[in-house]
Order: structure tokens, then C-alpha cells, then sequence
């Protein structure tokens, strides 16, 4: 009986992973979230709210019941294994979050539901390997995050003694300075709206800001640029393994098969 049932169980697991790991059903779900994340902008229209806001909220629960009815068969076909995939956690919370009711304390927990549209990430492969290597990048971006910071205070508190006095809106504290380096590190208007103008006060103003932004836009972040890169394709390859040794144990099972046939033919 126990045996019976154990079977049972197992055939009813590999059956819902089976289903649910069908291209179409990826495809429908993944159409599901886009036509929610268009339903949830809706919402956000007092006019589509005025015309139609019955129908754009039935239209949203029953998204929400689909994403429901995906996590509940995941929950089957893998069972505690589930849990173990930093992705299937991924869409549960998000789920989960969705299912917060609408009151008033978890009015912004509420407003978090247009996170569903992140679940993209999990159900594209290719949005799944990005983010996958941007989160291997992360240690190593640490080291140069960590660079950055000591590069932004130095230049800080040089930034504070030289032109503080002169120009307080910009540079009078340490806090104004890193914010200031920080726009200029963007390039953005840091010739006409901060260089310039600080060397009318000083002209030799240009020998600090010139190669600060040498290594911290054109050095610094090209370095991140490349760890991320690397990380992306060490992550496509990973994934490239894994579907070769998948195909090859596809093979060698069909191999074992055809011999076991041939023995019997015997």
C-alpha cells in the first residue's frame, strides 16, 4: 500500500514538473506577467479607473490566481526542493507579497505588486543569466566599490580645503563635496556648471578635477563594466555545461536503453 502510494506521488510530481516546465506553459505565464504589469499601470489612471475599474481589478485577481496555480504546481513537482532554487524563492515572495491585504498599514506593501513584472527575470533565460552575473560580479565589485569610496573621500576633503571657503553650496562640507564629485564623476554639466565656474575663483582648478574624472569615470568604472561582463560570461557558460552534461546523460540513457532492448531481442 505504502509502496502504492509512494508511486503514486512520484508520478504526480513528474507529471506537474513535466507540465510546468513545457515552453508553452513558460511562454503563457510569461504572457500572464506582462498583461498583469500592463493591468497594474491601469491603476494608476483615475480615467481608466473611472471607465473600467471592475473589470482591471477582476483582470488582476485572476493573474494573481494564475501566479497562484504556478507556485502551488511548482510546490508539487518539486516539494522541498523547491525552496532550494534562490529563483522559485524569488517569485514566491513576490507572489506572497501580492496576497498582503489592502489595508491601510500595508498600503505601500501594496503598491509593491508591480514587482510581479520582475518575475520576467526568472522565466527569461537570457534576463536570468544577467542578473545571475551581475550577482557573481558582486564580491568582486566590493573590492572596487570599496576603492571608489576611499578615492571620493580624499578627493572630499581636498575638494573642501581648496574651494569650500569660495564656493559653499558645492564644496563647503565633506558631504556637498562628495556630491558635487559625484556629478561631475557622471559628466553631468560638470564643465559649465561646476569646472568652470570654480575656475573663474581658480585657474589652476582643472589640474584636481581633471584626473579625478580620469579615475573615477574612465578607470574606476570601466572596472566594474568588466567585472560584470566577465561575470555574465562565465555565468552563460555554466549554464552551457550544465545543458551539455543534461544532453549527454539524455544520451547515455537512451544508449543503456537500445542495449537493453537488443539483449532482450537475444
Amino acid at each position: 500500500m505504502n509502496d502504492a502510494t509512494g508511486k503514486a506521488g512520484e508520478s504526480l510530481s513528474g507529471r506537474a514538473a513535466a507540465f510546468i516546465e513545457k515552453p508553452l506553459v513558460r511562454n503563457f505565464i510569461l504572457g500572464v506577467i506582462l498583461f498583469n504589469a500592463v493591468i497594474l499601470g491601469l491603476e494608476t489612471s483615475a480615467t481608466a479607473m473611472q471607465i473600467a475599474g471592475p473589470l482591471i481589478a477582476m483582470l488582476d485577481s485572476i493573474c494573481l490566481a494564475i501566479f497562484l496555480a504556478e507556485i502551488a504546481v511548482k510546490l508539487v513537482a518539486y516539494g522541498r526542493s523547491f525552496f532550494r532554487d534562490g529563483w522559485n524563492v524569488f517569485d514566491f515572495i513576490i507572489v506572497a507579497i501580492s496576497l498582503v491585504p489592502a489595508t491601510q498599514g500595508f498600503t505601500v506593501l501594496r503598491a509593491l505588486r508591480i514587482l510581479r513584472l520582475l518575475r520576467v527575470l526568472s522565466v527569461t533565460p537570457s534576463l536570468r543569466r544577467v542578473v545571475e552575473g551581475l550577482m557573481a560580479a558582486l564580491p568582486g565589485m566590493g573590492s572596487v566599490f570599496l576603492l571608489m569610496g576611499i578615492i571620493f573621500y580624499v578627493g572630499a576633503v581636498m575638494a573642501t580645503k581648496f574651494f569650500g571657503e569660495a564656493y559653499p553650496d558645492w564644496f563647503g562640507t565633506i558631504g556637498k563635496s562628495g556630491y558635487s564629485l559625484f556629478q561631475i564623476m557622471t559628466l553631468e554639466s560638470w564643465s559649465m556648471g561646476i569646472v568652470r565656474p570654480v575656475m573663474r575663483e581658480f585657474p589652476y582648478a582643472w589640474a584636481f578635477f581633471v584626473p579625478f574624472i580620469l579615475v573615477t569615470t574612465f578607470a574606476v568604472v570601466n572596472l566594474i563594466v568588466g567585472l560584470v561582463v566577465n561575470s555574465m560570461q562565465d555565468a552563460h557558460h555554466v549554464e552551457a555545461d550544465k545543458m551539455t552534461h543534461s544532453f549527454r546523460d539524455e544520451v547515455i540513457e537512451r544508449l543503456k536503453e537500445i542495449e537493453r532492448r537488443v539483449g532482450k531481442g537475444d
